[in-house]
């Protein structure tokens, strides 16, 4: 009781005040336990590790186009032998020779053939021993259209990238490649009429008409 006969109720807030404190720190305590428990190590050099850094294409290119070349060149085929496979049983040729594509399979090729009339870079050729009907034509830039050199080993997914814009611009920094690594010399108005080797892939959509993007391309001397 105070000197007026009131409650003293002073002695009661002391109590009270300690109790404010200690809740936002125990809240703090609590927060920090769970970042503790959501948080997740990730191995240095893991597929997740790599999902951190910014996607570079350029730098993907560069170094994922030698490995892919190598591949498509030690998997080529004839362009003869191939003819005929995909003549009797496409879905057979497919099946020992190819990869599976988007609209159609991919085949990895490879062929000598004299150079014809060309359109924008891409050019038609005569080579011997094919069947009847069958064209084949080679993109030669400036333009390298397609996606094939991306996915003509069936080592590169989509589950490997962050998103379908990363996917794509890895298959336009491979064609990127093939312009700067294999295509960079080539003077395409002295073409018509030399005789050039190719090693290249293409999408089998029309069975007449091939459209080969190269990995490696040598005109005769």
């Amino acid at each position: 009781m105070n000197m007026n006969g009131q409650a003293d109720i002073s002695a009661a807030r002391p109590s009270g005040r300690p109790l404010r404190k200690i809740a936002p720190i125990a809240a703090l305590a609590i927060l920090v336990v769970a970042m503790a428990l959501d948080t997740k190590v990730v191995p240095i050099g893991s597929t997740l590790d790599m999902r951190t850094v910014a996607f570079s294409p350029e730098a993907y290119g560069k170094r994922e186009f030698p490995r892919i070349q190598a591949a498509i060149e030690h998997a080529a085929v004839d362009a003869k032998v191939l003819a005929e496979a995909i003549a009797q049983d496409s879905a057979a040729a497919a099946e020992k020779y190819g990869k599976p594509g988007s609209v159609g399979p991919m085949f990895p090729i490879r062929f000598s053939g004299v150079v014809g009339e060309g359109n924008s870079g891409i050019f038609k050729l005569a080579v011997d021993g094919l069947p009847e009907g069958v064209g084949i034509r080679v993109q030669t830039g400036p333009a390298i259209n397609g996606t094939e050199v991306r996915d003509a080993t069936g080592t590169v997914g989509f589950e490997q990238f962050t998103n379908q814009i990363e996917y794509q611009d890895a298959g336009t920094a491979l064609n990127n490649e093939i312009k700067s690594q294999v295509l960079a010399d080539l003077d395409r108005d002295q073409l018509p009429g030399k005789t050039i080797e190719v090693v290249g892939v293409f999408q089998l959509i029309n069975p007449a008409n091939w459209l080969v993007t190269p990995v490696r391309l040598e005109v005769a001397p």
